[in-house]
């Protein structure tokens, strides 16, 4: 008996391509020219499809292959699948949860330090000479003490939230409801209420149609000229023409994001900014991670064709 058809959506580390090629045959469709060919071409022995968070599965993708079973996700996003396409045929989804949770975590908190602190330009400022030519480099804002709201209290919110807590930080939440497990902190209503209380505003909610632009022109003028908004979650959740035009006028006053509209090609406003960080989305850049987001995946095909329960099943 042949090996399971998998149509991979897009490259992963040698790590990951070993293993998938040894248990399964693998149609690189990322190094197709003529893609629509290439699906036509192998749509008879595909019964799964292995992609990327950012890459997932669309209506025309799923409806191409007969004997989809499974489309497993390698990141912890899943909005790019259409999961309705998906509910119709009864085709399974998984993602990779909790093994990048506190990588994630680790890259925001991170992001608000370098921003606030002006960790960016202060060693461009040592290297360029002006250390030694023109003196100290202009005072920053602290961290510790101060306001943070956090936009989706799911396992990274959570894991942001434990890590501000160590810097003494008044941590409050927005989320459906109030959650059990952070007693401590202040849960607010609504998204522009959050902003208003908040020095910093951590972006970190699942996206869905319902999650787009959530925080629009109203949140961000609520977090204000001295308020900093911290994406890692997903570029939708963010009006990014607001948050620009906020940006470019002073109505909010920085902002450090991981993730973008049409990324990796951003939009060329946010590189004349220099009240923004920009990350090149690579929250979950760890080996570490990467390697046991690439084994998930690997387990997801492997249990769902044993006929056995799927590990973390979004359908």
């Amino acid at each position: 008996m042949g090996k399971i058809g998998i149509l991979q959506v897009g490259p992963y580390p040698a790590w990951d391509e070993e293993p998938l090629n040894a248990a399964f045959e693998m149609h690189r469709y990322f190094e197709a020219d003529d893609k629509p060919a290439f699906l036509t071409g192998c749509a008879g022995t595909v019964r799964g499809i292995a992609t990327r968070g950012e890459m997932g599965a669309d209506r025309a993708m799923i409806e191409a292959l007969p004997n989809l079973e499974i489309i497993s996700v390698y990141g912890v996003g899943f909005d790019a699948v259409d999961l309705e396409a998906a509910r119709e045929r009864g085709i399974r989804v998984t993602n990779t949860p909790d093994v990048l949770t506190m990588d994630v975590a680790d890259l925001g908190v991170a992001m608000m330090l370098a921003q606030a602190r002006g960790m960016i330009a202060a060693e461009s400022w040592v290297r360029s000479g002006n250390w030694a030519g023109r003196g100290i480099y202009e005072l920053k804002s602290r961290v510790h003490g101060k306001r943070a709201g956090i936009l989706g209290l799911g396992r990274i919110g959570y894991a942001v939230g434990k890590r501000l807590s160590g810097f003494d930080m008044d941590i409050a939440y927005c989320d459906i409801a109030p959650r059990d497990f952070a007693p401590d902190w202040t849960f607010v209503d609504t998204p522009a209420a959050l902003a208003e209380r908040s020095d910093f505003l951590f972006v970190t909610l699942a996206a869905s149609a319902e999650t787009r632009h959530i925080v629009g022109r109203d949140v961000i003028s609520a977090l204000g000229p001295d308020g900093m908004l911290i994406n890692i979650s997903r570029a939708s959740n963010v009006d990014e023409e607001a948050l620009l035009d906020a940006m470019e006028t002073g109505a909010l006053g920085s902002a450090a994001l991981d993730v973008f509209e049409g990324e990796p090609d951003i939009n060329p406003r946010f590189l004349k900014l220099d009240n923004v960080l920009l990350q090149p989305h690579h929250a979950s850049g760890t080996v570490e991670t990467r390697k046991a987001m690439g084994k998930l995946v690997r387990d997801n095909l492997a249990a769902h064709f044993a006929g056995k329960e799927l590990l973390t099943p979004v359908l």
